[in-house]
């Protein structure tokens, strides 16, 4: 099946979310730290990005396994609990933390992190209150995908996984909308309505605190109620949503992405960045990817995103099985998203 002619609604959209933000990953893995003009003298034209042989990924696939494992170690004790997540949580992030492939130019915030929830730290203030970047909601993926959590589940265990790390609003409030894309995308919602539902999704949560994942995280901010710490993170998402809109009412799809919704080493432009590139290409998901791969800022993480965002939406008919059948940790991949496709 190509790209062209792809199934609607979508066939395994598990399977195609976790193949596809490991191809993104693996492909924008040895152009990121370049710009564009670096990335076409080494690598040819953007839109015949070619997967390198191995086909290696980063941290960001590393970190969605290790999400992906935790939410399904945390379900098998029943309905899932904030409790029973962060400890899943706490225990695969250390697990990554010590693996020997973990030399994949991981980002700081997650190893401080790690090391002190290792040290027995507990998880809220293990967190780097400071810190939005985008290993927040690089690995969110699962928490979109995974069966049978209501939207307060939803979205509290996706502010959860990006606090045990990253513990500034905006990392939380860019974890849940990432999430809720992944999930709107999988259950058949049309790329084009993204935009609109994602903002609607952003007003309607502005001030609600999910108190009963994040306890009393907001205390090491700034703000003097949680709801005002919160909102803090969700109006820099409107913010950003606000250039991605700008940036689809003129389309340059010749252009580096970065330029319009920012260079997605934080949380809330990577996603913009990575919700772009899908939107330029909607049908065209090889294409999404090579865009993202090529492109001036965390080239990695923006093309993870817009795999997992493509792959969502197609399914994994999505991914040619010449990439697809050698892209590292395929097997893990599956395994995962077979609990999820039935």
């Amino acid at each position: 099946m190509t790209s062209t002619s792809l199934p609607h609604p979508a066939l395994y959209p598990a399977a195609g979310t976790l193949v596809g933000l490991a191809l993104g990953d693996a492909l924008g893995y040895p152009t990121e730290f370049n710009d564009v003009a670096t990335i076409l003298a080494s690598h040819g034209p953007w839109e015949q990005l070619s997967l390198a042989s191995p086909a290696l990924v980063s941290d960001d696939t590393q970190m969605t396994l290790a999400v992906g494992r935790a939410v399904t170690a945390a379900q098998g004790h029943g309905r899932l609990s904030p409790a029973v997540l962060a400890q899943a949580l706490a225990v695969e992030f250390v697990r990554w933390y010590d693996a020997p492939d973990n030399d994949r130019a991981p980002g700081t915030t997650c190893l401080q992190a790690c090391a002190l929830l290792k040290s027995g730290t507990p998880w809220l203030s293990a967190s780097q209150a400071g810190s939005k970047g985008c290993g927040a909601n690089m690995r969110v993926a699962p928490v979109g995908l995974a069966p049978g959590l209501d939207a307060e589940e939803r979205a509290g265990a996706a502010q959860l996984q990006a606090a045990l790390t990253h513990g500034h609003p905006t990392a939380l409030a860019s974890s849940d909308l990432t999430a809720h894309a992944v999930h709107l995308l999988a259950g058949g919602t049309e790329p084009a309505r993204l935009p609109g539902l994602l903002r609607q999704y952003a007003l309607s949560n502005r001030t609600r605190y999910h108190e009963r994942w994040l306890g009393e995280l907001w205390t090491r901010g700034p703000a003097r109620m949680s709801s005002a710490f919160i909102a803090r993170g969700w109006d820099e998402v409107l913010a950003v949503l606000d250039r991605l809109d700008a940036a689809l009412a003129s389309p340059q799809p010749d252009t580096d992405p970065c330029l319009a919704t920012g260079e997605g080493w934080i949380a809330e432009e990577a996603l913009a960045t990575g919700l772009l590139c899908l939107l330029l290409f909607p049908d065209q998901p090889l294409t999404a990817l090579r865009r993202a791969a090529c492109s001036s800022g965390d080239s990695d993480s923006i093309a993870c995103l817009t795999g997992a965002f493509a792959g969502a939406h197609h399914g994994l008919a999505a991914w040619p099985t010449a990439w697809s059948g050698r892209i590292e940790y395929r097997d893990e991949l599956l395994t995962l998203a077979n609990n999820w496709d039935h």
